[in-house]
């Protein structure tokens, strides 16, 4: 892991001091030490959405409400301002609402995902480095980011708690390696990460390289899995170059929210393939 992720995954842990220890001994048990593999339902709310964009020639957009990233400031957003922001995305076709929550390193917060919670109708993701399952119990979400170089074997455990909370996990992988354990865990939605962790630089290569694999395991095994290609898409020729490999959706961050006018930005990107 790069010196930026051991930094952000060292100031959860103090974060997580702070948890309320009260509900632990209120968390449900699983008594299979495993996933239990449940049926997945075709009308959760994010697949429908999904659907809908496909079935109108509409690019999958997850757009995300990103104060920060470890290395740059963005724009200061408040629990007012996410709301309007994310009203914004939604009323230019996005799919589904992603929101930071790490305060730290990206400014974000459980008060803007609250607001953009109460503010739109499209499934909202919770996007932060989830490494205790006493987070989870923070505030309600529709898609909770787990990923996996992060949780390793804890992975099984992580989803099955999540989907308790009734919350889909969107499991994120790097590399082969953790497309691996992902694939042997219990996940449909898997989100391929376009930013090596060890480095940070961003290679659109590889979500060309891991489609492809999730799409023979899938045929092999007659599962389905969603696949969504995260970072680094910043332009028409992105969306299709992801687009055109196989990937279901796209989440993007910087280049909308760094735009002057949000709704164009987004509206831009989802009808880029129209």
């Amino acid at each position: 892991m790069h010196q930026v992720i051991d930094d952000i995954i060292a100031s959860t842990e103090k974060r997580n001091k702070s948890l309320p220890e009260e509900t632990r001994g209120r968390l449900i048990k699983n008594p299979y030490g495993k996933v239990v593999p449940a049926k997945y339902d075709q009308n959760n709310k994010f697949e429908i959405h999904l659907r809908s964009a496909k079935k109108d020639n509409r690019v999958a957009v997850i757009s995300e409400v990103k104060p920060a990233s470890p290395n740059s400031n963005y724009r200061t957003i408040l629990p007012e301002e996410a709301g309007r922001i994310s009203k914004d995305m939604e009323k230019a076709g996005a799919c589904a609402i992603s929101v930071l929550t790490e305060p730290e390193f990206f400014h974000g917060s459980i008060e803007n995902l609250k607001s953009v919670k109460n503010t739109v109708s499209l499934p909202v993701l919770r996007k932060d480095f989830i490494i205790d399952i006493l987070q989870m119990d923070e505030a309600e979400c529709d898609l909770i980011l787990l990923i996996t170089g992060i949780l390793g074997n804890r992975l099984n455990r992580f989803i099955f708690e999540s989907r308790l909370r009734g919350f889909e996990p969107l499991v994120e992988v790097h590399n082969e390696d953790e497309l691996e354990i992902a694939l042997e865990s219990d996940a449909k939605i898997i989100g391929i990460n376009n930013r090596n962790l060890s480095t940070l630089e961003i290679d659109l290569g590889t979500t060309e390289r891991l489609v492809p694999l999730i799409h023979r395991y899938d045929q092999i095994n007659r599962t389905e899995h969603i696949i969504i290609s995260e970072s680094g898409i910043v332009t028409e020729n992105d969306i299709k170059r992801v687009s055109s490999i196989g990937a279901d959706a796209i989440l993007v961050g910087t280049s909308i929210i760094k735009s002057d006018d949000i709704y164009s930005k987004t509206k831009e990107m989802v009808d880029c393939l129209k």
